[in-house]
């Protein structure tokens, strides 16, 4: 059990008197790649903010790096070391690419070589060339993979990405599987909400299943892209 990153067990959450969640229980595991999966509405989203602190739970509990951080404030919970990436990316318009890794920098724990701009130009090619550059003439794709780059400057033992495939073109959706590829080299957990059945299997080792704010399937990428079943239920629209 030392490589249990985050351990999910009976969480609800909800906005106003909508229950959205009825006590999703998950687990991620350092250096795996999970993809949280469902239809639109499915709760996936709603998972990442309620875990990442920016939506209250009303029951359950989420412990992270051994802690119980349950309903911790969110800049807690990213200074414990879990990072999040949410689907409207949130990066700084004003801003340089390099300015806004600068926003994001945290010092590195358990003795491990920190991420730095450098470490990040090498990872993201594309952010390299555009440096100086603002934000705000970035394209969609490449603010995608800034958000990332700043995130990976917090030093981050997991990371939340919320639906990092959707909208963009196809060459940045290879490059962003080769960066979630990359930080799983690196042993870093990553949880990504995902409904592109091929963005998943390229990149994930488990594929957990949500409909209706519950866990209804949970196993290997491999079973579920072999079980036409289980795809048809609950992921076909």
């Amino acid at each position: 059990m030392d490589d249990l990153v985050l351990d999910v067990t009976g969480l609800k959450a909800g906005y106003g008197p909508a229950e959205i969640l009825f006590g999703v229980d998950l687990t991620l595991r350092r250096g795996e790649v999970a993809a949280l999966m469902g239809r639109n509405g499915a709760g996936k989203s709603t998972t990442m903010k309620a875990i990442m602190g920016m939506l209250p739970p009303r029951a359950g509990r989420i412990r992270f790096a051994g802690a119980d951080i349950t309903g911790w404030a969110p800049y807690r919970i990213a200074r414990a070391g879990l990072g999040y990436v949410p689907e409207d990316r949130r990066i700084f318009t004003d801003l340089t690419v390099a300015e806004n890794l600068e926003v994001g920098r945290r010092p590195a724990r358990g003795g491990r070589a920190p991420w730095t701009p450098e470490r990040l130009w090498s990872f993201f090619p594309n952010l390299a060339e555009m440096r100086g550059r603002r934000a705000s003439a970035m394209s969609g794709g490449e603010q995608q993979m800034l958000t990332i780059a700043r995130t990976l400057m917090g030093n981050p033992d997991a990371v939340l990405l919320d639906e990092p495939s959707e909208g963009l073109a196809p060459v940045i959706v290879e490059q962003m599987a080769e960066a979630v590829l990359r930080m799983k080299e690196e042993g870093i957990a990553v949880l990504l909400s995902e409904q592109s059945l091929d963005f998943a299997a390229a990149v994930a080792d488990r594929a957990i299943v949500i409909e209706r704010g519950e866990i209804r399937w949970n196993g290997t990428m491999e079973a579920l892209e072999n079980d036409e079943q289980v795809r048809a239920t609950w992921l076909t629209v």
